[in-house]
């Protein structure tokens, strides 16, 4: 602890507030975590929440932008909700996806989106379902960046900055043409980031492990993706300022966050890990969804993709323009209170426009797992940090500061008309996905999710429940078909394979008039198959807990218990600092 930051919390113990000369509290170098929540006032709440409503305003006009994820959102979140009517907690298998004959979706995409949309489907009218969560989304970021903000600045630039990345460009292009909710939420931690890196690196160290390794879970449990991008920037940020700090201490700090943060998100990410084997998971990084078909105005043989990355492309570089613009003219704060926060937004944004050109090809191939997150322009999503904090560092007068904000607002305008315009959904086209899960015939599912050796294409997506794969004559009744479970009865001419209309996958037992049997995968299709025996035979299948998922969780809830711990210590020890220096102080 610094003899700066012991005085100061001296000061504030007795109800006194303490600043140096020249310096005043909004731009010190860090205020406490209280003080932060005590100016997250209404007024600026406020300003936040009818910003993120404004973004969305075309939507009240024209409908609900259906952009490339907007299905698979919203088919999740009633699957999810169907599923939590049956007392299904955490579901994992999605049943009507591919048709009804399911995936393991939910294993592999992270619970905090669709937790989300499925606790507003219970909530709300189906209709304004994705507007209430990108107002939400949007308003969450928004919040975030004006944590970091009021730090450094005063707090109408901080309202500025908050307001400025909550309705940010690379957000419209996640609104109105990605439908990219997951991302759009894992938005909100990228300023908290930035920020507890800052406090570690100023005075924290060790104290600031628990909230690092909290964020760090979160972005495993909003989108994976993301998560990937989160981790790379923390490392870049931690080693940044720990060489501006000659503080190699910081590094270790910062590789405590990360094994807190898996250890926390365990449940979901050994599942995740370890069960890639069971699904395509290559289709992922199929062509068209490559690195390489994705950097900046990169182009390929399909012109709807590339319409796409053309438009994204040229919001990418209006911004990367603004942002290295408003760096150069906020250069003042290299002596200034502010020089950290101005030098490691500058290293961050030039790290993220390196890894969104064809130049970094070498380094999407070569670094762990980068390649899953696809689409290099995502990077957007942390431009987005330093773009808001240089712009607002930069200009100073409200009249230009706006000017500057409608030219970006313009470049979109122009792709919208002229590029890509967007899709657009209407109360029809909402009510038919509501249909599609009411009525059983479910769903297109997702390529990568799709369990290993189906095959969509040939399967027959109207065919019964329960069929006979060969020429035995059998008399079937179905008691239950449920998502985790199916129960039904067999009374077969002679021994034979039965056919369900469900893909088949590792986790799935089946047992025959209770002895458990091998289910296997009917070549071509992926369909389970079933062998039984002459005569009455009573089938029962169920999604059992496999041993990864029992391990994910154990090792998440120790992690709990290590954090609440850990916790629990740091503020016994600062109490207890606290009280002696305050003894030391009253002595005569």
């Amino acid at each position: 602890m610094t003899k700066w930051e012991t005085l100061r919390r001296l000061a504030v113990s007795e109800g006194k507030e303490l600043t140096t000369q020249g310096e005043s509290t909004p731009t010190s170098s860090f205020d406490s975590v209280a003080a932060s929540k005590r100016s997250l006032l209404w007024g600026p709440f406020l300003a936040i929440a009818a910003t993120s409503f404004a973004v969305e305003a075309p939507s009240f006009f024209l409908g609900t932008p259906s952009g490339h994820d907007l299905e698979f959102h919203l088919y999740s979140w009633l699957e999810v909700l169907a599923q939590w009517k049956r007392g299904i907690v955490y579901p994992r298998w999605a049943s009507m996806a591919h048709w009804a004959y399911g995936e393991p979706r939910f294993v592999f995409y992270p619970p905090a989106s669709w937790t989300v949309g499925a606790a507003l489907s219970a909530l709300l009218p189906w209709t304004i379902i994705s507007g209430v969560y990108i107002w939400l989304a949007l308003v969450a970021a928004g919040v975030s960046m004006f944590m970091l903000a009021r730090t450094w600045l005063d707090r109408r630039d901080a309202v500025f900055a908050a307001a400025l990345y909550a309705a940010n460009p690379y957000h419209f292009v996640i609104v109105y043409w990605r439908s990219a909710f997951a991302e759009l939420l894992a938005s909100s931690l990228l300023p908290l980031l930035l920020l507890l890196v800052l406090r570690a690196a100023e005075s924290e160290g060790r104290r600031a492990i628990v909230p690092l390794g909290a964020v760090l879970a979160a972005s495993w449990l909003m989108n994976a993706p993301a998560a990937v991008m989160v981790h790379y920037s923390f490392a870049l940020l931690i080693v940044v300022m720990a060489w501006l700090g000659r503080s190699p201490r910081l590094i270790l700090t910062g590789a405590a966050a990360v094994l807190l943060g898996t250890g926390l998100a365990s449940f979901y990410l050994v599942p995740a890990v370890y069960e890639e084997k069971w699904v395509n998971i290559a289709e992922a990084i199929s062509p068209g969804s490559r690195p390489q078909d994705n950097f900046l105005f990169s182009t390929t043989s399909d012109r709807d993709h590339d319409a796409f990355n053309h438009l994204v492309s040229w919001v990418a570089l209006a911004e990367i323009l603004l942002t290295f613009v408003a760096a150069w003219m906020a250069r003042r704060c290299w002596r200034s209170p502010r020089r950290k926060l101005w030098h490691v937004s500058l290293v961050w944004a030039l790290a993220t426009v390196l890894l969104m050109s064809p130049i970094s090809a070498l380094l999407w191939n070569f670094l762990p797992k980068l390649r899953f997150m696809q689409f290099p322009w995502r990077w957007m999503l942390c431009l987005g940090v330093a773009f808001s904090i240089f712009l607002t560092l930069a200009i100073q007068r409200w009249t230009l500061r706006l000017a500057v904000y409608m030219a970006t607002l313009l470049v979109i305008a122009f792709g919208w008309q002229h590029i890509q315009p967007p899709w657009w959904d209407g109360p029809a086209d909402l009510r038919e996905i509501e249909d599609n899960m009411a009525s059983g015939s479910g769903y297109e599912g997702t390529d990568e999710y799709t369990p290993a050796g189906a095959d969509v294409s040939n399967v027959d997506k109207g065919a019964r429940l329960v069929t006979v794969d060969g020429p035995a004559n059998a008399a079937i009744h179905v008691f239950e078909w449920g998502p985790q479970s199916k129960l039904f009865t067999a009374k077969m001419s002679a021994p034979a394979n039965l056919a369900l209309h469900l893909f088949h996958y590792p986790a799935w037992r089946a047992e025959v008039n209770g002895q458990p049997v091998q289910a296997t995968a009917r070549e071509g299709t992926g369909q389970m198959l079933v062998p039984v025996g002459r005569g009455a035979n009573r089938v029962e299948i169920k999604f059992m807990r496999t041993w990864d998922r029992t391990a994910g969780a154990w090792i998440s809830v120790l992690s709990m218990f290590v954090l609440i711990l850990w916790r629990f210590l740091d503020i016994r020890q600062s109490a207890s600092v606290r009280l002696r220096n305050l003894r030391v102080r009253r002595e005569p």
